[in-house]
C-alpha cells in the first residue's frame, strides 16, 4: 500500500522537499555570513529556498525591538530575550519562528507543529502575554536563489539534520551548531582534527 505522504510525479511545485531541515555549516564553509551556523529551511521549491539562521545572536533583546516599534508591556524574562541575527536578507525584517497554530495575520506552517510569522500582531500577543508558548524573534533571513541551496549542499557546504522544539526553542544558543551535527552523528572536534592531517 503506497504512503499517503511518499512524493509522486504529481507533487505540487510548491512542495518544499528541504523544508523543516537544519542547515548545519561545515567548518569549510568560507561565506562570513554563515560560519559556524545553523539555518533552518522555512520553505523551499524551484524558485529557491528561504531559512533563519537560529544560532547567532543579533546586538538587541526583544525589549529593545519592540520599543522600536512602539509595542508596550511584556514580562522582564521575555524582553531580555536575546533576538538572533536571522541572516544578511532583509535585516530591518522581523521574523518569528513558533509553535502555536496559524492565528497570526501572516504565517507559513514549517511543519506539523512549527510556524514562521512575519506580521506585527504576533509581537503585540508576546507582549501582552498571549503569544504561542515557544518562540524566537529573528531579525533578517537567509535566501537561496534557484537551484543555489542544492549546488551549495553538492558542494559539501552544509550537513541536513531534521529540526527539533529542543534545539530551536531549548538550547543555548553556543550549543546549537554542535548539538545539531551531533543529532546525525557527526562530531566537528574530530573532523576539524582530521581535516588539518589531511
Amino acid at each position: 500500500m503506497a504512503d499517503d505522504t511518499t512524493p509522486t510525479e504529481s507533487t505540487p511545485v510548491d512542495a518544499t522537499p528541504l523544508a523543516n531541515q537544519l542547515l548545519i555549516a561545515l567548518p569549510s564553509l568560507q561565506d562570513t555570513n554563515f560560519s559556524r551556523s545553523v539555518a533552518l529551511v522555512c520553505q523551499h521549491d524551484e524558485d529557491g529556498a528561504m531559512g533563519i539562521v537560529v544560532n547567532q545572536a543579533s546586538e538587541y533583546t526583544l525589549g529593545e525591538v519592540l520599543g522600536q516599534m512602539g509595542v508596550d508591556g511584556g514580562d522582564k524574562r521575555m524582553r531580555a530575550q536575546l533576538v538572533l541575527a536571522g541572516g544578511p536578507v532583509h535585516p530591518e525584517r522581523g521574523f518569528v519562528l513558533h509553535d502555536g497554530g496559524m492565528r497570526w495575520d501572516s504565517t507559513l506552517q514549517i511543519a506539523e507543529t512549527l510556524f514562521l510569522t512575519t506580521s506585527r500582531d504576533i509581537l503585540e500577543a508576546m507582549a501582552r502575554g498571549d503569544g504561542p508558548d515557544q518562540s524566537i524573534v529573528a531579525l533578517g533571513c537567509a535566501g537561496w536563489g534557484a537551484g543555489q541551496l542544492e549546488q551549495e549542499l553538492a558542494d559539501n557546504d552544509w550537513l541536513t539534520a531534521p529540526a527539533d522544539a529542543e534545539l530551536l526553542f531549548s538550547l543555548p544558543l553556543d550549543q546549537r551548531w554542535e548539538a545539531a551535527a551531533g543529532r546525525i552523528g557527526v562530531d566537528f572536534a574530530h573532523l576539524a582534527d582530521y581535516a588539518g592531517h589531511a
